[in-house]
C-alpha cells in the first residue's frame, strides 16, 4: 500500500526556514497562576521552536486568517510576540488561560494537567484553525459563486490536511511493515504522527536504545494475527515500525507514568544533543540525519498527578536558558543534559 498523495498543497515546504531570522535575548517568563506551569512550558517550548516563531513573527497567518472566533494560531503568534518583545521579565498567558476550554475540554483551570496533554491538544488546536479558518470561507465563497458539486471538489482531503504549516514542521509519517513468517509476504501501512511516545520501562539506559527497540521486529501474538493475501489463511507474522519520513521538528515524550502501577517511572535516560535519525528510518542508508536539541521539559514530583514542570530552551541567540515559570536563569548544555526529561524537542 503506498502513501497517499495530497490533492493539494497547503503550505509550500520551501517557505519554512529552519534557522532564526531574528537573533536576540531570551524572552520573558510566564507567570503561575496556580498549577498551570504545565501550560507555561508547552508555550515556552513552542515559542522557541525556530520555524514556527518566524512563521508567527512574520504575521502571515493573522493576516491571512479567515476564522471567527478563537484561533489557536493567532493566539499563540500574539503570544509568541508579547514574550519575544515584552520589556518585562515576565509576563502572564492570559488569552491562553482565557481559552482554555478551546484547546481542550478536559482542562480545567487551576487543576494540575499533563504537559504532554496539553502540548497534544495545543497542536491540534494549531491544525484545526490552519483548515477551518481558510477553508470554511473559501467554500461558502464558491457556493456563493458555483455550484454546490465544485465546492465538493474541493474540500480538503485527508492527505492534503497534512500539509499545513502545523504538518510541515511538527509531521512526519511511520511506515508500519507486516511481514508473514510463512511466504515472507509484506503488507506496509502508513501513518502521520505529530509527536512520539516512548516505553522507558525495559531496556531504556538511553534514547538510541529505545528507539533502537522501537525499530526492532516484533512477532504478532495470536490475537494480533493477520490474514496473509498470500497463503489465504491467518498465519504467524512479524511488525517493524520505522520512520518513513522524519518530521522538521521531532517531539519525543519519555513516557514517565506506568501504565500499570501508575506510579511514576523515575529512571535517569541519557539523550545527546545531537541524534542521528538515520538508523531509525525505513531507508537506514545515506548520509545521516541530524537533529538538534533545543528544548527539554522536566517534571519534579513523587507522582504524575502532582509535581512542577519547568523546561530548559535554547534561545536565538544560541545559548541555554532555565525557563521555571517567571523566572529565566542562563544555564549550560552539560546541565540540560543531566535532566530527568520528560519531552525532547529536536529540530533538523
Amino acid at each position: 500500500e503506498r502513501m497517499a498523495l495530497p490533492q493539494r498543497i497547503i503550505f509550500p515546504p520551501e517557505k519554512i526556514c529552519m534557522d532564526w531570522q531574528q537573533r536576540q535575548r531570551p524572552g520573558a517568563g510566564l507567570f503561575n497562576l496556580g498549577n498551570t506551569c504545565y501550560i507555561n512550558v508547552v508555550l515556552q517550548c513552542l515559542t522557541y521552536t525556530p520555524p514556527l516563531a518566524n512563521y508567527l513573527l512574520s504575521y502571515k497567518h493573522s493576516r491571512s486568517c479567515l476564522q471567527q472566533g478563537f484561533c489557536m494560531m493567532c493566539t499563540m503568534e500574539a503570544h509568541i510576540r508579547k514574550v519575544l518583545c515584552s520589556p518585562a521579565s515576565a509576563i502572564l498567558p492570559g488569552a491562553v488561560l482565557r481559552d482554555l476550554k478551546f484547546i481542550g475540554e478536559e482542562f480545567e483551570y487551576g487543576r494540575q494537567e499533563n504537559a504532554y496533554q496539553f502540548l497534544r491538544c495545543t497542536l491540534s488546536a494549531m491544525q484545526r484553525a490552519c483548515l477551518s479558518g481558510r477553508h470554511k470561507a473559501f467554500i461558502a465563497k464558491l457556493l456563493e459563486e458555483v455550484t454546490l458539486c465544485l465546492a465538493i471538489y474541493f474540500r480538503v482531503d485527508t492527505s492534503s490536511q497534512e500539509t499545513t504549516i502545523v504538518h510541515q514542521i511538527f509531521g512526519g509519517f511511520m511506515k508500519s511493515r507486516v511481514t508473514c513468517l510463512s511466504c515472507q509476504a509484506v503488507v506496509d501501512s502508513y501513518k502521520a504522527f505529530l509527536d512520539v511516545s516512548l516505553d522507558i520501562r525495559v531496556r531504556a539506559s538511553s534514547l538510541t536504545t529505545v528507539l533502537e527497540g522501537c525499530v526492532t521486529p516484533k512477532e504478532l501474538d495470536q490475537k494480533e494475527r493477520f490474514r496473509c493475501i498470500k497463503c489465504k489463511k491467518k498465519a504467524a507474522a512479524s511488525k517493524r515500525v520505522t520512520v518513513h519520513r522524519a518530521p522538521r521538528v521531532l517531539t519525543l515524550c519519555l513516557e514517565r507514568a506506568d501504565q500499570q502501577t501508575g506510579t511514576k517511572i523515575s529512571k535517569f535516560v541519557e539523550y545527546p544533543e545531537y541524534l542521528d535519525l538515520r538508523p531509525y528510518m525505513s531507508d537506514p542508508a545515506g548520509e545521516p540525519l541530524l537533529c538538534s536539541l533545543y528544548a527539554i521539559v522536566v517534571h519534579s514530583g513523587d507522582t504524575c498527578l502532582e509535581g512542577h514542570f519547568l523546561c530548559y530552551t535554547k534561545a536565538s541567540n544560541g545559548l541555554w536558558y532555565k525557563m521555571n515559570d517567571e523566572f529565566v536563569d542562563s544555564c549550560d548544555i552539560h546541565t540540560v543534559l543531566g535532566q530527568q526529561a520528560y519531552l525532547l524537542f529536536y529540530a533538523r
